[in-house]
């Protein structure tokens, strides 16, 4: 099933990068990729929402996944349509059905998070997710080790200019979604959005981030009810603990040969272990 074909939507993707004139440290002018970002205004039935920063990849799946990631969409058949307009840098979401009594409410409670390009998660969506439990599975180690090469070579933008984090969605043996923007909060939302539009389920799926696991991450990944989260940056405390609640499986830490498992040890298989390091090496993950 294919819901694009449901749902009025404007195909308003960005270009990825321009280039700048920049003084090295040899006083040397040169031209450089810069990441380009913009603001985008979400209004929902008319009513102004959120401000989102992002590159403007995948505009469209990101107001898509946004909505049904803080809690305000609960299925993509209340959507009627979602226009992006980059002349005045917003997203147009037409809806059927939906009480907006409900949503004004739920407006009301903002917690400010230390999300890049978002930062705001509406309040009650963690009451919601404390009767759930994710679909969790095995996971060989080396099926993260074979994921992870194939993720090293999809982070083109951040190789050209920096700036963003990637997200990607993975099946135990390919990558099936990779979206890159200046936060990752709009990566996961436009996965998510994505997601929905092509009737793909979270049930057996990785999900892998170049940010670091906080709570608002591990919750957008729960409610996608996907089992894995694998990043290569850290953990907050937080994000531990809803980990814990939800049963998500999570990795960080992760490059090349490397991870650390902070939840759902007993759903990894060590089936290829790497050679132990030379002495007195550094490890990896000590230097990020």
């Amino acid at each position: 099933m294919d819901n694009k074909n449901k749902i009025d939507l404007t195909e308003s993707k960005r270009p990825d990068t321009s280039e700048i004139k920049v003084t090295d440290e040899y006083n040397s002018d040169r031209f450089f990729p810069i990441t380009g970002e913009l603001p985008l205004t979400i209004y929902l039935d008319k009513k102004e929402i959120v401000t989102l920063m992002t590159l403007g990849h995948y505009p469209e799946a990101l107001v898509i996944g946004y909505l049904r990631n803080q809690g305000i969409i609960h299925d993509i058949t209340q959507l009627e349509s979602v226009h992006v307009d980059w002349s005045v840098n917003s997203a147009a979401v037409t809806t059927k059905g939906l009480d907006l009594a409900k949503v004004k409410n739920k407006l009301k409670h903002k917690v400010v998070t230390s999300g890049c390009g978002q930062g705001t998660t509406f309040g009650g969506i963690m009451d919601e997710l404390k009767e759930k439990k994710v679909s969790s599975f095995n996971i060989k180690q080396s099926t993260i080790y074979k994921l992870l090469k194939l993720l090293h070579d999809k982070n083109e933008i951040y190789r050209k200019s920096g700036a963003v984090h990637g997200c990607a969605l993975c099946s135990q043996d390919k990558i099936l979604d990779f979206v890159e923007d200046v936060g990752r909060h709009n990566a996961v939302d436009a996965i998510a959005g994505n997601m929905w539009l092509n009737d793909i389920q979270g049930e057996g799926k990785i999900f892998y981030t170049t940010g670091r696991l906080t709570s608002e991450m591990v919750i957008k990944v729960a409610q996608m009810n996907i089992g894995v989260l694998l990043s290569r940056s850290g953990i907050t405390e937080m994000g531990l603990n809803v980990a814990k609640e939800t049963n998500v499986i999570l990795l960080g830490r992760a490059k090349g040969k490397h991870f650390l498992i902070y939840n759902g040890k007993e759903n990894i298989k060590f089936d290829s272990i790497p050679e132990p390091r030379p002495e007195g090496a550094t490890d990896v993950w000590k230097r990020r």
